[in-house]
């Protein structure tokens, strides 16, 4: 496939570089690790038993590190080359879209939540309970699905020929994975697919990120704030309408002739005026 990238015409800078932060971070990582037991002695399948996805793990041993974990170990040349190439073929635009923290932030939410959704359906069909995850497919399939939301009428050239818009693609793609589940002895973790796009497409519809932004510190203290400094403009409003009422009175008695309250309201709203003067 090609992508016809808007961000291939001129120069690029900081905003628009041609590999985003969080994109640099995630490919030197996969690619770090991937390469790691080709230079030290450390047993591929030790690395998948304890650091891949293992469901059978999740419920007896409580490994629950695995969630992340397995995102970043691959089977081969050819599963992490075409991850990493989707990764920064869809997922650079979305960086540049949300920020790095927004973008980061759906990835291991969407390969968490494709890890969590296959451990679920592995409870169901024991025999691939004991079968190590590993890959960024969810993640991925996640960024699939959030590229066709944000840009479906984008052009993907199929095979550098072909074009497509980006969603019917990746409604072909993911219609493909759900043919496979069918499949479920071809090596292939089709429901961790299935999980990541799902997820991914109810973060988007449902907005989890302004529900966090609304629940984070900042947002409630600010909050907070907001509600203080309304509460005391309505006791300051309520002040100046007795002050009003206290002056009204001393035009009819004289000052002599108020109450103790009324003269300590009086007090209180010169104190208060005197500090808005000095602001």
């Amino acid at each position: 496939m090609n992508y016809n990238n808007p961000f291939t015409q001129g120069k690029f800078n900081r905003g628009n570089a041609l590999f985003p932060p969080a994109i640099q971070w995630l490919l030197l990582l996969n690619l770090g690790l991937f390469l790691l037991p080709l230079v030290l002695p450390f047993n591929p399948d030790f690395l998948n038993q304890i650091f891949g996805l293992v469901p059978a793990y999740i419920w007896t041993k409580f490994y629950l590190w695995q969630f992340v974990t397995y995102l970043f170990l691959h089977g081969g040349f050819w599963h992490i080359l075409m991850n990493m190439f989707i990764l920064w073929m869809f997922g650079s635009e979305l960086e540049r879209t949300w920020g790095s923290r927004e973008f980061l932030r759906f990835y291991f939410i969407t390969g968490i939540g494709a890890g969590i959704f296959n451990v679920l359906v592995a409870a169901f069909f024991q025999s691939t309970a004991f079968i190590p995850i590993i890959g960024a497919s969810g993640a991925i399939y996640g960024i699939l699905v959030a590229y066709a939301v944000l840009f479906p009428d984008r052009y993907v050239y199929v095979y550098f020929l072909i074009p497509v818009k980006v969603k019917y693609l990746i409604a072909f793609l993911i219609g493909l994975e759900f043919l496979a589940t069918y499949r479920p002895t071809d090596g292939v973790a089709h429901f961790a697919h299935l999980g990541g796009a799902l997820v991914g497409f109810l973060y988007l519809k449902i907005d989890w990120r302004w529900k966090f932004s609304k629940w984070s510190p900042t947002r409630v203290y600010q909050n907070l704030q907001d509600k203080a400094n309304a509460k005391k403009q309505i006791e300051e409003i309520k002040i100046m309408g007795e002050v009003d009422q206290i002056l009204d009175k001393i035009n009819v008695v004289g000052y002599d002739n108020l109450t103790k309250r009324e003269k300590r309201i009086l007090e209180k709203a010169s104190d208060s005026l005197s500090k808005h003067e000095r602001r």
